[in-house]
């Protein structure tokens, strides 16, 4: 975080050190060599391309118009806006594509910042851009493009995202970037119409958040009558994030799904066939939700995906969906685990922490992004 700060160029030189930022971040030198599509990118490889797209960022006048902490957490974004692509780069005969390098940027953008102590809500803005960041190229031949600019207003900003894809664009050597650059311009006139160019979407409520984001073809203006009739806490966090112990702290009267207890249970260890510990968990979540009865699942649900197991079976029986994410700094997460009676294996850490997507506002009712090291909570809400 202090890196990025005391790197971002500043005024009245604007000079962009590249050495010492080439230096300050190991993980810019796997991008060297990686070659590119040269119609697109005719500048050369991607460490090249990030370059440019770094210095192009500087020399905007909107970006230099901003205040400091918005600059400083933008040109983090430039410089890892690509950093994904030596894992997607692959050649198609005379072609060179990264299909999924943006999906995959965000993944490991998360885990620079998180291993680089980051600030959540900072780390999530950038992993959100990066996330996002090709979509002004050509959003209005995009038929969700309302769904991707209201989510990007709730986790990002779409103001960002447009400075960040015109940085991009102008970071290359390729024969249409001024039409890139008239899309861009499309967009953000586009997001501005909609009123989510610099600020977010109000939901009138968050269950019509929530349905929104769940239902294709929903009006954002619609206002959800709200039937929900029990509250599900669904826990999402590496392990030595501190689940059990928020369990016990803040809701020691609520029945548990616990993962980590049915494996006991059952006899499964964490590198075991997982399939009778899930089956056995959802078993008893139904039984609760049957019952309508609240109760916490706690389980790791480090990606989007596996969250939408347990909330879409949660929703499905008109469940309120409260989602907390617990997280803890690198170093203390290790410990905390070496620590355990039940220690998670190295690989196996490695491979949740490869996954982790942190949950944002359109997959809950109410999210808490909470860091178990200094009890720093953020609430997320309507």
């Amino acid at each position: 975080m202090r890196a990025f700060e005391r790197l971002c160029p500043q005024g009245p030189g604007w000079a962009l050190d590249w050495a010492a930022v080439r230096a300050e971040f190991g993980w810019l030198e796997r991008l060297a060599g990686v070659a590119q599509d040269p119609v697109h990118h005719g500048e050369g490889d991607v460490l090249t391309h990030t370059r440019m797209a770094a210095q192009a960022l500087v020399d905007l006048p909107q970006w230099r118009a901003l205040p400091r902490g918005r600059q400083v957490l933008l040109f983090a974004a430039v410089l890892l806006h690509d950093v994904a692509k030596p894992d997607c780069t692959r050649r198609e005969g005379e072609r060179v594509t990264a299909h999924g390098h943006s999906r995959r940027g965000e993944l490991l953008a998360r885990r620079i910042l998180w291993r680089a102590g980051a600030p959540i809500a900072w780390r999530e803005h950038v992993a959100a851009l990066v996330r996002h960041h090709q979509v002004p190229f050509w959003a209005l031949e995009r038929p969700d493009l309302e769904r991707i600019a209201l989510r990007v207003s709730l986790t990002a900003s779409n103001e960002d995202l447009a400075l960040l894809a015109t940085a991009d664009i102008r970071g290359r050597v390729c024969a249409d970037a001024e039409a890139v650059v008239e899309h861009i311009g499309l967009f953000r006139e586009y997001c501005a119409d909609l009123g989510v160019l610099d600020g977010p979407w109000r939901f009138g409520s968050d269950h019509a958040r929530f349905m929104y984001f769940r239902t294709p073809g929903r009006d954002p203006r619609y206002d959800a009558y709200d039937d929900t009739r029990l509250t599900v806490t669904v826990l999402s966090g590496l392990p030595g994030a501190g689940k059990d112990t928020w369990v016990a702290a803040h809701r020691p009267d609520v029945p548990v799904v616990s993962l980590d207890a049915l494996r006991a249970e059952l006899g499964v260890g964490p590198t075991g066939d997982q399939r009778a510990v899930a089956a056995a968990a959802y078993e008893r979540a139904r039984g609760h939700l049957r019952a309508g009865r609240a109760f916490v699942w706690n389980a790791t649900n480090v990606s989007r995906r596996h969250r939408e197991i347990c909330v879409g079976l949660a929703a499905a029986y008109r469940a309120r969906i409260e989602l907390v994410s617990l997280e803890a700094p690198p170093d203390v997460l290790r410990a905390r685990n070496g620590r355990r009676q039940a220690r998670v294996p190295e690989a196996v850490l490695d491979r949740l922490v490869s996954k982790w997507e942190t949950p944002d506002a359109t997959e809950a009712h109410t999210l808490h992004l909470l860091d178990t090291n200094d009890r720093a909570l953020h609430v997320i809400e309507a």
